[in-house]
């Protein structure tokens, strides 16, 4: 069953209920006024009736009864044996004849007929045979005219009921437009999408802010982002089949350089094979860089690290391997971090690497606190990154220096790398350069309690 036809269904079904049991109330509420209205005018009428009776004993007769008898109805006077021993004007119904001690009100219900009303008052009888004797005045009058006024209420109300049911319907049905249009119009365009391949949005100007605006808006900036995620992972998978085009054009180069010069030239040989197993090692390092790009993006085991710890270890396998002066102010014994060291200790890498490739000065590497923030910091004094540079340092292959990164080996994935593990690790990687004047990267990354 499609969701139009459920609200449709629900709202009527609904809406019918609600006024199926309003009108019925209104049909019982009306009758129970009446009859207590029909009820009271009875017991006003015996009450004169025994005021009149009381006052002249010897009136009472069935003249006297007729003159107090209602159209409908009837008066009887009844005896402790239960005998109707005066009556008047008898009507085409039969009330019951019964002796009652205590004043009684009631409406008696008949089959097929109008219901009557009945009451009942005893007083003393001062007149024949009688006299003296406690006897039951029994009031009762049909209530015809309210039996035809019910029926006439009856099918008013049917018809009223069935007169809200119709704009119910009608109203169900713009309801179901108006709820389910944007969502028609939300599958239609995600349809678009899925087979024309674009990034159809949805047009909500002029809109009100309900929560199917909110939908559509919501659906609008995620139609944004895998957008732009797309867009990356062209530009991503360009980028790579560039970065590794070039090796390849080269190794292949020095291949056919060897195969027809080789023979006969040992320094040739000596130089293509160099090239080759530079550009391979190359090759490797760009393949393995964009694998690691890859898995930082995989959950990994969390601990509590040293950051002083780790900064001190790295400085002294740079300083190992290099011959180059590494500075290290270690300005806090320890400052413990959440995070991966394996990752912690691949960013601490890459910034330290970067800087004394791309400088041929001393390196200064330092670890500190700033508030509740471990901060650790590499500069160098190379060329350093102009200013319009700086925003796209952390671009995947994006390198300031061309050429001077093929020189040094760089692939352009290094800061990238950097960037999404300290992001992972709710830290911050930032910059700061002048040309000619060296540059500053720094981590800032969460203090925990020991």
């Amino acid at each position: 069953m499609k969701l139009r036809t459920k609200i449709q269904l629900f709202t009527g079904l609904f809406m019918l209920v609600v006024t199926l049991l309003i009108n019925t109330s209104i049909y019982f509420l009306f009758y129970k006024i009446s009859t207590d209205s029909e009820l009271e005018e009875l017991a006003d009428q015996t009450e004169r009736l025994v005021e009149t009776i009381q006052q002249q004993p010897d009136v009472a007769s069935k003249e006297l009864f007729t003159s107090f008898s209602p159209q409908q109805g009837m008066i009887q006077v009844i005896n402790q044996s239960d005998i109707a021993f005066l009556a008047a004007n008898p009507a085409n119904y039969e009330p019951p004849t019964a002796f009652s001690a205590n004043e009684e009100n009631t409406i008696i219900e008949q089959n097929n007929a109008p219901d009557v009303a009945l009451v009942s008052k005893p007083i003393i009888w001062e007149t024949g045979d009688q006299a003296g004797e406690v006897v039951t005045i029994q009031f009762s009058n049909q209530l015809t005219t309210l039996d035809s006024t019910m029926t006439t209420l009856f099918y008013v109300l049917l018809a009223a009921s069935g007169l809200i049911i119709i704009p119910i319907i009608i109203a169900g049905n713009v309801l179901s437009r108006f709820l389910l249009n944007p969502i028609k119009t939300l599958i239609q365009t995600m349809r678009e999408n899925m087979r024309e391949a674009n990034w159809k949005k949805i047009n909500v100007d002029n809109r009100s802010r309900d929560e199917l605006y909110e939908m559509e808006k919501t659906f609008n900036e995620m139609i944004d982002q895998l957008k732009d995620n797309f867009e990356k992972q062209e530009i991503f998978v360009s980028d790579a089949s560039h970065e590794l085009k070039t090796p390849i054009s080269i190794v292949k180069s020095y291949a056919q350089l060897l195969e027809r010069r080789g023979t006969d030239n040992p320094s040739l040989v000596k130089e293509s094979i160099e090239t080759i197993d530079s550009e391979a090692d190359r090759m490797s390092k760009l393949v393995e860089q964009m694998l690691r790009l890859a898995k930082n993006k995989e959950a990994s085991v969390t601990e509590t690290i040293d950051m002083s710890a780790l900064a001190k270890e790295t400085v002294c396998t740079f300083d190992g391997a290099y011959s180059r002066e590494i500075q290290f102010d270690q300005r806090r014994q320890q400052l413990m971090v959440n995070g991966s060291r394996d990752q912690l200790e691949q960013v601490m890498y890459i910034l330290v690497d970067n800087a004394l490739k791309y400088s041929n000065e001393q390196v200064e590497v330092s670890i500190d606190q700033s508030n509740d923030k471990a901060v650790f910091s590499v500069r160098d004094y190379g060329k350093g990154i102009p200013e319009q540079e700086q925003a796209r340092i952390f671009e995947r292959f994006y390198r300031v220096d061309k050429a001077r990164s093929r020189d040094t080996g760089g692939t352009g994935l290094g800061l990238a790398i950097a960037k999404a593990i300290v992001k992972e690790h709710q830290g911050e990687l930032t910059v700061f350069s002048k040309t000619d004047a060296g540059s500053t990267f720094t981590i800032s990354l969460p203090i925990v309690d020991s």
